[in-house]
Parts: structure tokens; sequence; C-alpha cells
């Protein structure tokens, strides 16, 4: 017999590739082809084999070194005469293809028959055609993917106790050994949506990385758990808003020469129109129950503003706009927005909305689709106001036209109701002198 060196192979255009599994030690027996390592790539898992039979003498690296092609792994007493003293391995396919890929199925043999059979709780859910399912969500290796359907193990079960949660081949012996099957760790992409692999942008061009905003840290999983559950639809239309903006106007210099502390904008206008609206379709102002079988119809009515600030976006609340006139309501914008800008919100000025407006007219745009506030069912969406021909009848006429966007639950609203709720709220706004002011 023989030592020899093994190395990592030809892994393509990558560069220090984590080492993530070590799948011997020295002193044990390998046959030709079993996995010595595992390494992962930014987008596959990839097993290096042994090249030949053999005895593990030592092993030259561990979990969590970068790598790259010739890097040494270990050193192999290898079987046989003539082996050369150095040997780099082909890459396993399983590097070539997605992690989820399912392995071929090896008949089972009796040895691990019997270890399934120690195994607490119940057996695996089967797929249609007998097979044993591949596991698509589990963070493991293909080796560990084969030896958990070579024992009939179900890896949704197992908790893994490598890097980033991991299931190691320790972790299925630990089952087999007794231990009961954990409830695998949660994906924290939701609703077992994969995180996106991390990405070295710096081997690409200059990099600068700055912290986020803390209103942006604790904004972010709420949106993104708004975006995974709640099947939003958005509804476009528009208002014809060239009356109102006239009114708009006289108010806002009646208050310059009055020098009020506040400016008249549309957004107070919307309130009083979105709270009309929403008393003619109730179902707007409501939550889904916790058992999602029911609605929870709110008979009162805070509506929250998205508001700009240095720091990003935050949802003040003006409560009780039914019972406040477009001018409270404009001087309670102030307040709260200047509060917002300051960072000095307190929790009950940003909680209890039962609807949200969303503005972007002060900037621009044409149309957007809103993320429906959870546990709210619906958000409206404007931006700015344009002039556009408009056909009366027998000429077309210059109107300022205002675009709006409602997005809505689709488990609580049909697609029916929501146009109506919107063209009602733009006959609304096209007629100040139905609005209650």
């Amino acid at each position: 017999m023989s030592a020899i060196e093994v190395k990592v192979p030809d892994i393509g255009d990558f560069k220090d590739v984590p080492v993530i599994e070590i799948n011997v030690k020295p002193g044990d027996v390998v046959k030709a082809e079993d996995p010595l390592i595992v390494l992962e790539s930014d987008k596959a898992s990839m097993e290096v084999p042994s090249p030949q039979a053999g005895k593990v003498l030592e092993i030259k690296l561990k979990v969590g070194d970068r790598v790259k092609e010739g890097a040494l792994i270990l050193t192999l007493e290898a079987e046989g005469a003539g082996a050369a003293a150095s040997v780099v391995v082909s890459p396993t396919p399983a590097f070539l293809a997605a992690e989820v890929a399912p392995a071929t199925n090896p008949p089972e043999p009796p040895a691990a028959e019997a270890a399934a059979q120690k195994i607490a709780g119940p057996p695996p859910v089967l797929g249609p055609d007998g097979a044993l399912p591949d596991f698509g969500n589990v963070f493991a290796s293909p080796a560990v993917r084969r030896l958990a359907r070579e024992l009939d193990l179900d890896l949704t079960k197992v908790a893994g106790t490598g890097e980033k949660g991991r299931i190691t081949k320790d972790d299925v012996k630990a089952v087999l050994a007794g231990g009961k099957a954990a409830p695998a760790a949660a994906v924290s992409g939701g609703s077992g949506i994969p995180e996106i692999p991390a990405v070295d942008f710096s081997k690409f061009g200059p990099i600068e990385e700055k912290p986020l905003s803390r209103i942006k840290r604790l904004s972010g999983p709420f949106l993104h758990r708004a975006w995974l559950n709640i099947p939003a639809v958005t509804q476009q239309d528009e208002a014809d808003i060239t009356d109102l903006e006239a009114f708009r106007k006289e108010l806002d210099d009646a208050g310059k020469a009055a020098k009020t502390p506040y400016r008249v904008s549309l957004l107070p206008f919307l309130i009083k129109a979105s709270v009309a609206i929403l008393r003619t379709f109730p179902d707007f102002n409501s939550s889904l129950n916790p058992a999602k079988d029911g609605l929870i119809v709110k008979k009162y009515y805070h509506i929250g503003f998205a508001c700009d600030t240095p720091d990003g976006l935050v949802v003040p609340v003006i409560k009780d706009a039914d019972r406040k006139g477009v001018l409270e309501i404009s001087s309670d914008l102030a307040a709260l927005s200047a509060k917002a800008r300051d960072g000095k919100l307190g929790p009950a000025e940003m909680s209890g909305a039962t609807f949200t407006i969303s503005s972007l007219g002060g900037i621009g745009g044409t149309g957007f689709s809103p993320i429906v506030n959870a546990p709210e069912v619906a958000i409206l969406g404007v931006v700015r106001s344009k002039m556009a021909p408009v056909w009366n009848g027998s000429e077309f006429l210059p109107r300022l036209m205002l675009p709006l966007s409602l997005s809505y639950d689709h488990r609580v609203i049909d697609g029916a109701a929501a146009a109506r709720f919107a063209r009602a709220l733009a006959v609304l706004l096209e007629d100040v002198r139905r609005l209650a002011l």
C-alpha cells in the first residue's frame, strides 16, 4: 500500500468555496466514490468522492475552511500497488445540479431496514408513485439525502446542527441511535421559501456596506409577512379632481392668510372620502378573524397614512377620522408628520388603523401596487395628478385627473367589489359637494 494526497477537483469559476461537511475521520476505511467532504458554492453543493478504496491517514482541513481547486483535502493509504502520489478527483454530478435535485434511490439493504425501525415517530409520507420525497426544502447535502432515503427517514422532521442549520450525517445517526426526530428549524425566508444565497459583490467591483435604518429593520419583517400571506390584487381607476383642486386651493390660501400652522393638501380630502366609502363598503373596514373563517367588521374609522421620513417609511394614524373635518384632519396630519420626521411618534400613534392611504403625489409616478398593511384588508395608493383631455360628450376639455390604485386582500374582497369601491371613491372626489366637510 502507498499514501496518496487527495485534492479539491476542478470546481469551475469558484474561489474560496466553504467546506460545510467532513464525512470521514482519520482511521476510517473508505471505498471508491465514498463522499469525503461537501463543499457549497453560491448555487449548489458538491461532494468530493474518494478516488479509490483505502484508509484515511490525515485530514488537512476543517469545516468552515475556504478552498479552491488543488487544495489538499487528506492523505489516503490506498489499496493496491502503483497508486499515484497525488490524486485530483472528479467532481460528483451533484455539484452540477441544483441542491434540490433528487438522488437515485438504491435498494434498501436489510441492515438499513433494521436501523430504520428504531426511528421514533410516524413513517414518512410517500409520493403518489410510492417514492420518498426529494426533501427539496431541506438544508442537507446529497449524501445525507441519499442516506435518509436508504433509511426511510423523513428529513423534514430532523433538526440540523450544522452550519446555518444544515442537517449532517451525525444528525441522522443521532436519530438512528434512538433520539427523537426534532422539528426542522424554521426557514427564515417564510412559508418554506429558501433564503437568497449570499453573494460576494466585491469580486465584481467596489462596494460600500451600510446598515439599514432602525425603521427599515423593524418594518421589513412586517412587509415581508404581509407580502407572503396576503393574496393581493390592485384595482386601478382615476378621478377628475379639477373642481376639488380649486376648492382645496381656496382653503389653503385662507389658511395661509390666517397663518395656520398647517397646509391643506389633497390627503385630508382623500381621508374624508375614503371614510364615506368605507361606510358603504364595510368589508373594506374589516379584518379576518384568527380562524380565517369570518370577518371582524370595525365600527370605527382610523385612517393610516404613509409618511416619508429620512429614516424610512412610517404609518401614523388619524383616529376617528369620521368625526373630523378637513381642516382638523389637516392639522392632525401636520402634527403627526412633524413627529414622524423627528422620530418622536409613540406606538399608540401608529396603531389601530382600519384602512391606509399611501400618497406619492408630492413625488410623481403614474401608478403603483401598495402592499396591504395587515391585518387591514385594503390600502389606497395615489400618485401625482395630471392634466388630460377628457371627452364630455361634445368636446375634449382639459381636466385634472388623479390616478387611484386600490390593493386588496382577495380572500375578503372580490374584484367586482374592489372596482365598485374605487369607482364610488372617484365619483365622490369629483363632486366635493357630496363630501361632508
